[in-house]
C-alpha cells in the first residue's frame, strides 16, 4: 500500500480548537479526548462508546508510515515494476466484466475506463489485496502520532458517521495502513462525501462491490476537478533543441504551440491541440517524454508522488491502447542518499525543496531546473551525479 495524502482530507478543519489534545500523550487519555470531542459534536454517548470500544494502538502502522522507499525509484523502474502483463490482461477482463459500470461512469462523470482501472490495479490489484490493518486502529494511531494528525484525525469522525449509517464496523473493518478502505482505497471522509451506491443495494460497500468502488472513485475524481471528456496524458517525442526551461508542470502552452516547437505525439495526433499542456521529462531530456493535459493535475489530489502519478496516468493510457513508452537513454540518476545530499546543497543555496527526504518530488525538480539554469546546464530538471558534483 502506498500512502495517499488526499487533498479532500486536508480540507476538513479541526473544529474543536484547543479543547482536546490533537496528538501525543498517553494513548488511553488521547482516546478519551476523542470520545469527548465526538460527544461535543453531537454524537450519542452510547454510540461513541460502542464505536471506540475496540480501538487499540498499532505500532505496525507507524512502521509502515516510516517506510515508503518505493518513491525513490525512477519513473522507468517504477513503471516497469507496477505495470505487468498480468495487470494489463486483468484490466482488459475487468473492463469487459464491468462494462455497464464503466459506461455509466463515462456517461455521468466523463471519465474514461482506463483511469479507474489503473487506480483499481495499483491500489489493490483489482481488489485482491485491500490491506489487513484494522482501519479504526490505523486512523487513531496515526492521529495520536504527531507527524500528520491534521490529515488523519478528521477521518476518525467521518468513520463514526459511516458507522452510524451501517457502513463501517470498528472491530472488523480493515484496509490499508493509512486508513484507506476498499478496492480503490478511499479514506472515510471521502467515502462519506463521494460514496455512491453503484449496485443499488442501499449501502456503499467499497470492499466487496466493484460498482460501488468504481462509481465512488469517479465521483471523487469529479469532485477534485476532473474535466469531463478531456484527455490527461499523451506520450510525445521532443526535439534536441527544445528550450528545456519551458518544460515541467509549472510551464504550460497549448498542445498546438508545443507542436509548433517540434513536440510530436509518438502515436496518432495531438489529442486536444487547443488545451493547455505541460511537457514532462521524468528522467530528463534523453528519457521518456509526455504531454500532460489539465486532468493530469487532478491525479495529484489523489496521490502526491510525482512518480506514482505519472505511472498511474500512463497506465491508464496503456489500458486504452497506447503503446509501451520509449524509455530513451537517460543519464543515470541519483541514489536515495545522493538525492538527500543534493537536496541539502540546494537548500544551502536558498532553494525550496520541501522535505530533505531523498525523493525527487515536484519542488526538488523545480529547484534542480533553476540551479541547472544558474549553472548554464540543460535545464531539464533531472538531477545527475554530474550536477551533484558541480554543487
Amino acid at each position: 500500500m502506498i500512502l495517499k495524502p488526499l487533498a479532500t482530507a486536508l480540507t476538513l478543519a479541526l473544529t474543536a480548537g484547543t479543547a482536546f489534545a490533537q496528538c501525543g500523550g498517553d494513548f488511553g487519555g488521547f482516546v478519551a479526548g476523542l470520545k469527548q470531542e465526538a460527544i461535543s459534536r453531537g454524537h450519542d454517548p452510547a454510540t461513541v462508546d460502542r464505536f471506540f470500544a475496540s480501538v487499540r494502538y498499532d505500532p505496525k502502522v507507524i512502521q509502515a508510515d516510516r517506510a515508503q522507499g518505493v518513491f525513490q525509484l525512477d519513473f522507468t523502474t517504477f513503471a516497469r515494476r507496477l505495470i505487468s502483463a498480468n495487470r494489463m490482461q486483468t484490466g482488459q477482463r475487468k473492463a469487459q466484466e464491468f462494462a455497464a459500470t464503466f459506461d455509466r461512469i463515462e456517461r455521468d462523470y466523463g471519465i474514461s475506463p482506463g483511469v479507474l482501472l489503473a487506480f483499481w490495479a495499483f491500489e489493490t490489484d483489482y481488489g485482491a489485496f485491500q490491506g489487513d490493518y484494522n482501519t479504526l486502529n490505523a486512523l487513531v494511531t496515526l492521529s495520536h502520532d504527531c507527524r500528520r494528525p491534521e490529515l488523519f484525525r478528521p477521518q476518525i469522525f467521518a468513520a463514526l458517521e459511516l458507522y452510524k449509517h451501517g457502513d463501517f464496523e470498528p472491530a472488523s473493518t480493515t484496509g490499508a495502513w493509512a486508513g484507506e478502505i476498499g478496492m480503490v482505497q478511499m479514506l472515510p471522509e471521502d467515502i462519506l462525501t463521494n460514496g455512491v451506491d453503484g449496485d443499488g443495494d442501499g449501502h456503499v460497500t467499497l470492499k466487496t462491490s466493484a460498482p460501488d468502488a468504481l462509481m465512488s472513485g469517479a465521483s471523487m475524481l469529479r469532485s477534485l476537478g476532473w474535466r469531463a471528456g478531456e484527455p490527461w496524458l499523451q506520450e510525445v517525442s521532443v526535439p534536441a533543441e527544445l528550450d528545456w526551461t519551458k518544460t515541467g508542470l509549472d510551464h504550460q502552452m497549448t498542445a498546438a504551440e508545443w507542436q509548433a516547437l517540434g513536440v510530436q505525439p509518438r502515436a496518432g495526433t495531438m489529442l486536444r491541440p487547443d488545451l493547455p499542456a505541460s511537457v514532462l521529462l521524468p528522467q530528463g531530456r534523453n528519457g521518456p517524454a509526455f504531454l500532460a493535459y489539465p486532468n493530469y493535475r487532478v491525479y495529484f489530489e489523489w496521490n502526491q508522488s510525482f512518480v506514482y502519478v505519472l505511472t498511474a496516468a500512463y497506465f491508464a493510457t496503456r489500458l486504452e491502447g497506447a503503446p509501451v513508452f520509449d524509455p530513451g537513454n537517460p543519464e543515470p540518476g541519483l541514489s536515495g542518499e545522493q538525492m538527500k545530499e543534493l537536496q541539502r546543497r540546494l537548500v544551502a543555496r536558498g532553494y525550496d525543496v520541501g522535505d530533505v527526504d531523498g525523493i525527487l518530488g515536484e519542488k526538488t525538480r523545480e529547484a534542480v531546473q533553476q540551479v541547472q539554469l544558474e549553472l548554464g546546464l540543460p535545464a531539464d530538471a533531472w538531477p545527475t551525479p554530474a550536477l551533484l558534483n558541480r554543487l
